[in-house]
């Protein structure tokens, strides 16, 4: 019975029966193309959501991941036109470690300065939005400029259809990424004293600090993996969609933090974890593209959003005043 107490299972049990029930209103739901693309479009999110989820579980907020994803990609993908870079590994490199530094200024005003990591994020995202665009430019990059090498690099499919047409569709490599970098992230968390410090922090910061954990390096940690996986997420979002928009992922950062709202971490820090974020990025999308199969409008989806932000966070408040008393 204790499995069925966990965020994990409730959310999970919520997706099977919400994926039924969005089925049998709308049978195109379960056309294996639009399930391609559905888990196709959980990559972005979710690896930016894997960032934040850290943060979240150690009792802060990171609200600048899509402005952080931007300069990465928009910054790397500039430098390769300029230099002729014909390469994959080091552009990913170089939109991480963009990242991880802007990662890193958030924990230095978080820490240092003792500042609201909420406004904090707030400060920086806008910074680094308004830099990017001021500085380097409001030009798109499209199709026919994009680096052909990450086009390349993302083509490739772990399994393909033939429709009757004969055209092809396929479930994208770039998910295995995704996984890949979950299951780091749920070996740090469950494995490691540095895992533990982030939870410590969360739950109870003066008793980590008894017990020996250093709130600086754990601050530093969670807003530095952030930053390096929103820089990362933005570079792999660019390539898998064959185009650099410095003005992408506006609006994200509320659908980051309700997926991993409703993947069951607490917004009071402490609690949180990847199956729990991954499921509720998954229920998140599935919402979204539902809402396009069924042409709701685009102003109606942002009320839908807000709504399940308000009441996964009104029902995450609620259960942790309970397992306080």
């Amino acid at each position: 019975m204790r499995l069925f107490r966990r965020p994990e299972t409730v959310i999970g049990l919520i997706v099977i029966l919400a994926m039924i029930s969005i089925g049998i209103a709308n049978p195109a739901f379960w056309d294996l193309e639009n399930f391609f693309g559905l888990l196709q479009s959980n990559i972005t999110i979710g690896i930016m959501a894997l960032g934040v989820m850290l943060v979240m579980i150690s009792g802060g907020i990171d609200v600048s991941v899509p402005a952080i994803a931007v300069a990465g990609m928009y910054l790397t993908v500039n430098g390769m036109l300029l230099t002729h870079y014909n390469g994959v590994f080091l552009p990913f490199l170089v939109s991480t470690l963009i990242g991880l530094l802007l990662g890193g200024l958030n924990a230095v005003l978080v820490h240092k300065f003792k500042m609201i990591p909420l406004i904090v994020t707030l400060g920086t995202a806008s910074i680094v939005r308004g830099l990017v665009l001021g500085i380097v430019g409001t030009s798109q990059i499209n199709i026919d400029r994009f680096p052909k090498c990450l086009i390349q690099f993302t083509k490739g499919n772990i399994y393909t259809i033939v429709k009757p047409d004969g055209t092809t569709s396929g479930l994208t490599s770039m998910l295995l990424i995704y996984l890949g970098v979950a299951l780091a992230i749920h070996i740090l968390l469950r494995y490691t004293m540095l895992g533990r410090s982030v939870y410590a922090m969360g739950g109870a910061p003066e008793s980590a600090t008894r017990v020996g954990f250093s709130l600086k390096k754990t601050t530093f940690l969670v807003y530095c993996i952030s930053g390096a996986l929103a820089g990362f997420a933005g570079m792999l979002h660019s390539s898998m969609i064959w185009l650099c928009n410095p003005r992408d992922f506006v609006g994200m950062d509320m659908q980051v933090i309700a997926a991993v709202v409703l993947g069951g971490a607490s917004i009071f820090g402490g609690s949180g974890s990847v199956a729990g974020t991954m499921i509720g990025v998954f229920m998140l999308v599935m919402v979204k593209s539902s809402l396009i199969l069924m042409k709701v409008e685009t102003t109606w989806q942002l009320v839908v959003l807000g709504t399940i932000l308000i009441v996964a966070t009104a029902l995450s408040a609620l259960r942790d005043r309970k397992q306080r008393v």
